[in-house]
């Protein structure tokens, strides 16, 4: 380099495009698909895109991917059976690569010297060509981002709107602008409308925060929005122009059009496109989060832990006994409880998916030795309290008393039923005592019997359970605003993904004498331990700081925790040392 030439610093050789682009699309899509349903393999498929993304060289097909990293077999099975069904659709002599990447390699010694012809090519492109603007992102009218779009748009334009929505909600307010289901799949797919929503956020359109999710719009989102809700029909605003400006005047993008006239290859347009196409009658969607009377049974639900292990006698006879009462119930997986309610659709098919919305009542069964075992282990305390926090308003324990058999226990039989009696009294819980197995089923058999007589004549509506002010829960009348059994079951995971909040309880309620109800006061005033710490350095002395949560009220009688367990728990997060 001579003297004369100005030394260039910080700047970055522009990246040439994916020479891979439909290999790209493909693991974007498959990313985009685990990461809306949580799943690990999310950033296996990331690193999979990074790696592809840096491999300059076009692949013929997925077995050549073998040679890159992060490539193993099942990414790449994946990758082959999308290629042929691409070829099956395309034509088997249709590229998998960029055409010119193809034509012209890339070449070490082009990075650091530019073709001069390749130079002068550009610049008469510049000059003298018409350069064609890529076409502005509009969702389809029908499709899953515009319903979700215009939605969030409705919302923030309400008075008092709070700016986001959660996803159960979203759904059930955006179905009815949408042509197809944002639950249930197409027969022989795994998309829904719900699908598009990663679109609009990789667009930034929308926004995805919190946990759980909550969903609102960006600044160009709302623009856009804005935009699609002028163009409704009875809109005042009328019809409004979409697009950008181009040299032969203003672009109209028609709302209704599918975008397949654009030359242009858009990875999103096309994801957004595949995605949707699913197979939902319309009268169904229409009917939204809604079960009506006399489309829906109330099935009991029974926890697979409950028929099966332990004393497989006892529990096969619990079975047999609910089937002699001729009661219908379904055994799954529940995450919190033992057995529970749902109103669960009438389909035609059997293989078709039916809504379900879980009752207000769930039950949770104990046994003397059961519940002797839970005291000492200290699992009864936080089954209470996740009960408690479930989401459901009418939580029972169902206590088998066993008879003689309770007397050869590990903790005397007053401290048990003691424990049983702090459950109803202190806790609020209402307690179901049973003798045996054969009672507790024909417990379980009346309780259906009276729920489907209650719920027959209703009207039931599927809500979030994030929302807040439901009307039907201040009074004693069975609620008809009801949570999906999936949101139930996800929300009630125990060793799933938790709150700085949810771990903070955690973690108060292994404090002795702490119960939930304790917990959940102090969580009112401290959400986190950090703003607790920082309420202890405000106080000016040692004994404030130990009387700091001595005056917070828990509980039906509003009692105060009290000295001994505020110093407690001072000693606990702010001493230094070996508690004393």
């Amino acid at each position: 380099m001579s003297a004369s030439e100005p030394v260039q610093l910080g700047r970055k050789r522009t990246l040439p495009p994916c020479p891979n682009p439909l290999f790209l699309k493909w693991l974007t899509e498959l990313r985009d698909e685990a990461k809306e349903k949580g799943l690990k393999i999310q950033y296996t498929y990331q690193k999979a895109i990074s790696s592809l993304n840096k491999y300059p060289l076009p692949l013929r097909d997925a077995k050549e991917a073998k040679i890159l990293q992060n490539f193993g077999d099942g990414i790449c099975k994946i990758l082959d059976s999308k290629l042929q069904q691409y070829y099956r659709e395309h034509g088997q002599d249709s590229p998998v690569y960029t055409p010119h990447e193809r034509a012209l390699p890339p070449d070490r010694s082009d990075n650091k010297r530019p073709d001069p012809s390749r130079k002068k090519d550009a610049k008469d492109d510049k000059g003298g060509g018409k350069k064609k603007k890529k076409k502005e992102y509009v969702p389809q009218k029908g499709s899953g981002g515009y319903a979700v779009m215009l939605t969030l748009y409705r919302q923030s334009q309400m008075p008092g709107s709070k700016g986001f929505m959660f996803k159960m909600e979203l759904q059930a307010q955006a179905q009815h602008l949408c042509d197809k289901s944002f639950t249930v799949p197409d027969l022989g797919s795994k998309y829904t409308a719900w699908s598009s929503v990663a679109t609009l956020v990789q667009r930034n359109l929308l926004l995805k925060t919190h946990s759980p999710a909550r969903y609102s719009l960006t600044q160009e989102g709302l623009s856009l929005a804005q935009r699609l809700a002028s163009s409704e029909p009875g809109s005042k605003a009328g019809p409004h122009v979409l697009g950008d400006e181009e040299e032969g005047g203003p672009a109209v993008v028609d709302l209704t059009a599918s975008g397949d006239d654009d030359d242009d290859y858009d990875d999103d347009d096309n994801e957004e496109k595949d995605k949707i196409r699913l197979a939902e009658p319309r009268s169904k969607v229409l009917s939204g989060g809604r079960l009506l009377p006399g489309t829906y049974d109330i099935v009991l639900c029974v926890d697979f832990i409950e028929t099966t292990g332990g004393s497989h006698h006892r529990k096969h006879e619990l079975v047999k006994e609910l089937q002699r009462n001729g009661v219908k119930f379904d055994v799954r997986k529940l995450n919190v409880g033992d057995f529970l309610w749902v109103a669960q659709e009438k389909v035609a098919l059997a293989s078709a998916a039916s809504k379900e919305l879980v009752l207000d009542f769930i039950i949770e069964r104990k046994r003397m030795d059961d519940l002797c075992g839970s005291i000492i282990d200290g699992r009864f305390r936080e089954q209470k309290f996740r009960l408690k926090r479930c989401g459901l308003r009418r939580p029972i324990y169902l206590v088998e008393e066993q008879g003689k058999a309770a007397s050869h226990l590990s903790l005397p039989e007053k401290t048990l039923q003691q424990a049983i009696i702090n459950t109803q009294v202190v806790d609020g819980f209402f307690v179901k005592r049973v003798h045996d197995v054969k009672e507790s089923a024909a417990y379980l058999s009346i309780m259906t019997r009276h729920l489907t007589k209650v719920y027959q004549n209703r009207t039931l509506v599927c809500r979030s359970r994030e929302l807040e002010g439901d009307p039907d829960r201040e009074d004693d009348t069975p609620s008809c605003s009801l949570m999906s059994f999936a949101e139930f079951n996800y929300g009630a995971i125990k060793n799933k993904s938790q709150t700085v909040r949810e771990a903070f309880a955690r973690q108060l309620m292994q404090v002795s004498g702490l119960s939930g109800d304790k917990a959940a006061a102090i969580l009112e005033n401290y959400s986190t331990p950090q703003s607790l710490l920082k309420a202890y350095e405000k106080c000016k002395s040692e004994a404030e700081k130990e009387k700091l949560l001595s005056t917070i009220q828990y509980g039906r009688l509003n009692r105060n925790l009290g000295p001994a367990l505020s110093r407690t728990l001072y000693q606990l997060y702010c001493s230094k040392g070996v508690l004393s």
